[in-house]
């Protein structure tokens, strides 16, 4: 019985370790080749499991476009993604970015609530797509899980009064809601 038992773990050993991962003659990387993330470009959305959301432009509303990446994304990053705008497929098919123009300097993130300042807000003067640009932070920001409930802007250390999906002006902090109406597909 104990041979028996014994030419079983055997056995057992010898299946396993066939079941292994052969061993390369030299070191491999193991990133995948051309992820890159940040200036770039936007992030690829075939690799990874988390998923990304981000809210693009598509027909003067905004539209949530997921994507994979390969590790979920702090505010900051996924900011970053969202400032690279679509992807080719994506503008392929029918996706833009309101945000092309947009001057950011950074991203705080305290008890729920992102700062975003935003550079030069004085001189870039009034814009048809300035709704949908602070709709496409606001959307994106809130929607990516529990780090992020509302968003704020500041220039020059002061808050700044932004448009809200109604047209109206507001300093106080905002969230998807204040761009229901702006919500398509």
């Amino acid at each position: 019985m104990r041979a028996r038992a014994l030419a079983a773990v055997l056995l057992a050993a010898a299946f396993v370790g066939g079941c292994g991962v052969p061993v390369d003659e030299e070191p491999r990387n193991l990133r995948s080749p051309g992820i890159s993330y940040g200036s770039s470009g936007p992030a690829p959305d075939r690799f990874g499991s988390a998923v990304e959301r981000l809210y693009l432009v598509r027909d003067g509303g905004l539209a949530r476009v997921l994507r994979r990446v390969p590790a979920a994304r702090s505010p900051e990053q996924t900011l970053q993604d969202l400032l690279a705008g679509p992807t080719a497929a994506e503008h392929e098919d029918g996706l833009s970015t309101a945000l092309s123009t947009m001057t950011i300097d950074g991203i705080a993130v305290d008890q729920r609530r992102a700062v975003v300042a935003i550079g030069g807000a004085g001189q870039q003067g009034t814009r048809s797509d300035e709704i949908l640009a602070y709709g496409q932070i606001v959307c994106t920001l809130t929607s990516q899980g529990a780090e992020v409930g509302t968003v704020s802007f500041t220039s020059d250390g002061r808050p700044l009064g932004v448009p809200r999906g109604d047209g109206s002006l507001s300093a106080d902090p905002l969230t998807i809601a204040d761009y229901a109406g702006l919500l398509g597909s």
